[in-house]
């Protein structure tokens, strides 16, 4: 848990099964525990994108390239759990950036982004979660910035959940991928399949031609 302390400007450490750390962040907590590795298939398909970009960063990527990823690092701050805006590595930018870009089959991009924003764009809005098909329909603005060749949208969605829940943190899955320009409407299959009466919470990602990846849009709705 991330918190906000008034006189620690660093803490490490436990007291009574609480670990108190910090790291590019801030501070934070959490209980003291032996950490489980489910290592499900598709945790591992991320871990492999992950190390896969990080060995090319090391060994494929010049010195400017990596320079100008730090460049958009440091002028494009992301916001944390608290929503302060925080630097965050340059290596961890280049993940970001590439690895929903690799799922949606979008390519990877090495050149950092001259723009410093993440980009822009309208909300789509949900029609139908048809659980007689396990498919979504929603409309997109096609006029945005990032419905050109090059971008693309990444969709991901939940496990179907009780109509009581209001809030889903995740994890969500990869469902489908629409690269740009796209028309609208779009009906695409859910990660899950689901049944009438679930809630289906839904993850949209925006990626732009030169790679700047959008804060993700997040809602849900009621299956029929």
């Amino acid at each position: 848990m991330k918190y906000k302390s008034p006189v620690y400007s660093e803490a490490s450490g436990s007291i009574a099964g609480i670990v108190y750390s910090h790291n590019l962040g801030g501070l934070y907590t959490r209980a003291r525990a032996i950490p489980t590795n489910p290592n499900t298939p598709y945790q591992a398909v991320i871990r492999a994108l992950v190390a896969q970009l990080s060995n090319r960063w090391v060994t494929t990527l010049t010195e400017p390239q990596r320079q100008a990823w730090k460049t958009y690092a440091d002028a494009v701050k992301l916001p944390d759990a608290l929503g302060e805006l925080r630097v965050i590595p340059p290596l961890a930018h280049y993940c970001r950036s590439n690895v929903p870009r690799i799922l949606g089959n979008f390519g990877r991009v090495d050149a950092a982004p001259t723009i410093f924003d993440l980009g822009q764009f309208t909300a789509p809005v949900i029609t139908i979660v048809d659980a007689a098909t396990d498919r979504v329909t929603f409309t997109l603005t096609v006029s945005d910035e990032w419905n050109v060749p090059g971008g693309g949208l990444i969709l991901y969605t939940s496990r179907p959940q009780n109509v009581t829940i209001n809030y889903f943190k995740g994890p969500y899955r990869f469902a489908t991928s629409i690269e740009g320009p796209a028309g609208t409407p779009q009906t695409k299959d859910l990660a899950f399949p689901c049944t009438a009466g679930q809630r289906v919470f839904f993850e949209f990602r925006f990626t732009q031609a030169d790679g700047r990846l959008a804060l993700p849009y997040r809602t849900f709705h009621l299956s029929t």
